[in-house]
């Protein structure tokens, strides 16, 4: 006999895809967009969103058909669902902020190919309820995105010396040289490297440390 699950709960759930299982410095997923999005703190702040939103719609939908969806076709249906709600974000972003859009160019679009919405999917979404599911797309969305805007908050007050486009008193002076490969691609790999080796030393846990 098969040892009984532990009862899911919104705040297991939500830790464990806040921290315990974090896409970015646990599992190491969706890492393409440290490179594409954050050297702004603004842009990173708008993708995460986006991405927190098909996420979780995504895994909410899913769960929803998963006792109807085909086995054999089930990943066909489930790239279809995120690519359906890939594309609303995209028109939604397209006529309500036309700049952002041009900012972001196909990195948008591209969420399609994130690791993390196909992740939750099949680990968790295709067997647990449409509530749960909506509630842990989310929150692995906004573990992805904490990651992501710290470290283009970072990228963006060393390397441009603003935050937000608002510049900031010391680091915009004339006294401060700002740190150019900040924006550019090794300086987002730099701090990636960082942020996954504090975060994992911050939360190593005990079978981590026995191993």
């Amino acid at each position: 006999m098969s040892p009984a699950q532990p009862k899911l709960t919104a705040r297991s759930v939500t830790l464990d895809a806040l921290w315990y299982s974090n896409p970015i410095f646990r599992q190491i997923l969706g890492i393409c967009s440290t490179l594409a999005v954050t050297n702004l703190v603004l842009n990173t702040l708008v993708m995460c969103s986006a991405l927190t939103i098909v996420t979780g719609l995504s895994s909410w939908t899913v769960s929803l058909l998963r006792t109807i969806m085909p086995r054999n076709i089930r990943m066909m249906v489930e790239t279809l669902i995120m690519a359906f709600y890939v594309i609303i974000v995209d028109i939604a972003l397209r006529a309500y902020w036309p700049e952002m859009s041009r900012n972001l160019g196909p990195f948008v679009g591209l969420i399609i190919t994130n690791c993390i919405l196909m992740g939750r999917s099949e680990a968790f979404a295709i067997s647990n309820p449409p509530g749960i599911s909506l509630l842990d797309g989310l929150a692995s969305g906004a573990g992805y995105s904490a990651v992501l805007l710290l470290i283009s908050l970072v990228r963006e007050l060393l390397g441009m010396g603003t935050l937000l486009g608002m510049p900031m008193p010391f680091f915009a002076g004339p006294h401060w040289d700002k740190w150019i490969i900040m924006v550019m691609p090794p300086g987002a790999f730099f701090m990636l490297a960082v942020a996954i080796w504090i975060l994992r030393s911050l939360g190593t846990t005990a079978a981590e440390k026995k191993a």
